[in-house]
């Protein structure tokens, strides 16, 4: 190893950091620690293992060894007793779920709240096989120009579920500052000289826009770039503004984060939480709706900036 861009497997990560290689891709799953795709590798820079290492020099936190291996194992499982100290597992990879993770442990006494940081579609089927207690969704169906309860219907089958809005996001491409490729919507990725970084399978934002490709008749391979992924929102920001491509799809709210790139707003889009119908009247279940009413929830997701709340804790749909 050279040079600070120096390529390493996520072994030799593990091995630089003392830690397992499964907690490696954690961390990358979590956007705490940039990683790309390079075909079906994942590659992780060296400035970027140097970057995470001097973030956490100075702060003090439980180490990711002591985090449950199987987060998703049965004997976490929220069992309906007040008492239990079982999780609840909530899936989704945005900020206001650590906050919403945060007042569930205040307000509810003897609840333990766990993150899964998946992307939708995994959420949903994690939801479905049993694993979890709330799945959350950005999923847009491209045919019917609906968000979520398409992929609800689909991906939940037989089951009565609730689906519960927490808030509208604007999504985008993010450019390098200026715009220099004058890009202004997916038309453009018809073009050859447009490279792009991509997220991974699975999550909304891959999904909003592998929908687009297919209206608009592209082959995602075509295009220069689509097969790098990376695993969140800042990631692929800040493979922009370092000048590895010349857009990614993300979020607004990202996009104020990280210096010397521009955002091109193209879609607003539906964030939502889905939870089986069975479990809507239990707690914390009950205690988590009305959290999410409530004026000091929302007070504190306005501050941070990104988030249409008109409509949060509003149930959408029973299906």
């Amino acid at each position: 190893m050279t040079g600070n861009n120096t390529a390493l497997t996520p072994q030799e990560v593990a091995e630089m950091l003392k830690i397992t290689k499964n907690t490696v891709y954690e961390l990358i799953k979590r956007g705490e620690l940039n990683g790309y795709k390079v075909g079906k590798k994942i590659r992780v820079d060296l400035n970027d293992v140097e970057d995470y290492k001097n973030k956490g020099k100075n702060t003090a936190e439980i180490s990711p060894e002591t985090v449950p291996k199987d987060i998703f194992s049965s004997n976490m499982f929220y069992s309906g007793n007040t008492d239990t100290q079982d999780g609840f597992i909530i899936c989704g990879q945005d900020v206001l779920l650590d906050i919403l993770s945060r007042h569930i442990e205040l307000h509810c006494p003897g609840i333990r709240t766990f993150r899964s940081y998946v992307g939708s579609y995994n959420g949903l089927l994690a939801l479905y096989l049993g694993k979890v207690q709330v799945a959350t969704s950005h999923l847009w169906d491209g045919d019917s120009n609906k968000y979520n309860i398409p992929f609800v219907r689909r991906l939940l089958p037989g089951i009565p579920t609730i689906v519960i809005h927490l808030a509208c996001r604007t999504q985008g491409f993010y450019v390098f500052q200026g715009n220099p490729k004058k890009i202004q919507g997916f038309e453009d990725l018809k073009r050859p000289d447009i490279t792009m970084v991509n997220r991974e399978k699975g999550c909304g934002t891959r999904i909003l826009l592998d929908e687009h490709l297919k209206l608009l008749n592209i082959t995602g391979n075509n295009i220069k770039g689509y097969t790098t992924e990376y695993f969140s929102h800042l990631a692929v920001a800040s493979a922009i503004a370092r000048g590895e491509a010349d857009l990614a799809l993300g979020n607004e709210k990202t996009s104020l984060q990280v210096k010397g790139i521009d955002f091109i707003p193209l879609q607003k889009e539906r964030y939502e939480m889905v939870i089986k119908k069975e479990n809507m009247n239990d707690f914390p279940f009950k205690s988590m709706i009305k959290i999410l009413r409530s004026k000091e929830f929302k007070s504190e997701l306005l501050g941070l900036g990104g988030y249409d709340l008109t409509e949060t804790g509003n149930i959408i749909a029973e299906l």
